[in-house]
């Protein structure tokens, strides 16, 4: 896991508990209306089933519960932007608590369960409580911003394994996600010779090289904030996404393909 030299950016605390609510009932009330069928249709998620994957909705907002009702840790161990790296070594202890998750009782039971637990758990919780993670001790406030990339990134799953599905993405949610993304980035290529812009949430400069002052950058790359996502977390490959004209890329050191995805 790097560390995260670079400070995260603020997020609006409030703001983001609502994102995460509200995106995790879009999800909930569209996983509510699926058949058999379409719950037992498979992902781009390896082995999962629609009905892994909607199960794992609920484990990764039920983690803020849980952390809540844990004892507080005694120390800060995991900053926000340290996040994104680490999710790779809890893979598959991740991927076989979903499978268990998912056996254990109904998606439809499995988002009740989980909204009225975490609801009742973020009640009265402030921002700054200290939360046992499976990576770590972190503040609330930057777990919860956590849960907006878990949620985008596998609506978007959900979406691709169900065409037509069209689960909508709450609009701080997707930023909130796409912006963690892009600084992650910045991270883990530091350096201000190549701009990369994401509209409407984010731009960051990243890579060593010659330092742009003023003007129009010489190094750009642009993108949707679904294609970075995916780009990001390697559901979409960096040549793939250029040949579909997904990305627009400009500049000797605007090739993003060796840096990615910075989540796995």
């Amino acid at each position: 896991m790097p560390p995260a030299k670079k400070r995260a950016r603020a997020y609006d605390s409030a703001k983001i508990r609502a994102a995460v609510l509200a995106q995790f009932a879009l999800v909930r009330d569209a996983v509510a209306g699926l058949t058999e069928e379409q719950l037992s249709a498979p992902t781009r998620l390896g082995d999962w089933r629609v009905r892994e994957l909607a199960a794992h909705f609920t484990m990764a907002v039920g983690a803020v519960a849980r952390g809540l009702e844990a004892p507080e840790p005694a120390k800060h161990e995991v900053p926000l932007l340290d996040w994104p790296f680490g999710t790779v070594t809890e893979s598959a202890a991740i991927a076989d608590g979903t499978r268990e998750l998912a056996e254990s009782a109904p998606p439809a039971e499995l988002f009740a369960r989980a909204t009225a637990r975490v609801e009742a758990a973020l009640a009265d919780a402030s921002d700054t409580r200290l939360v046992p993670t499976r990576f770590g001790a972190m503040t609330l406030a930057d777990f919860l911003v956590t849960r907006t990339v878990e949620l985008v990134v596998h609506t978007d799953d959900l979406n691709d394994a169900l065409p037509g599905l069209d689960v909508p993405y709450e609009r701080q949610a997707l930023a909130a996600c796409t912006r963690l993304l892009a600084d992650a980035l910045a991270v883990k290529a530091p350096g201000a010779s190549t701009e990369v812009r994401i509209p409407p949430f984010a731009v960051v400069q990243c890579i060593e090289g010659p330092r742009h002052t003023r003007g129009t950058p010489p190094n750009v790359v642009e993108t949707d904030p679904l294609t970075w996502i995916r780009l990001a977390t390697g559901r979409v490959e960096w040549r793939a996404a250029l040949d579909d004209a997904k990305v627009s890329a400009s500049g000797e050191r605007s090739d993003l393909g060796g840096l990615l995805p910075v989540m796995s």
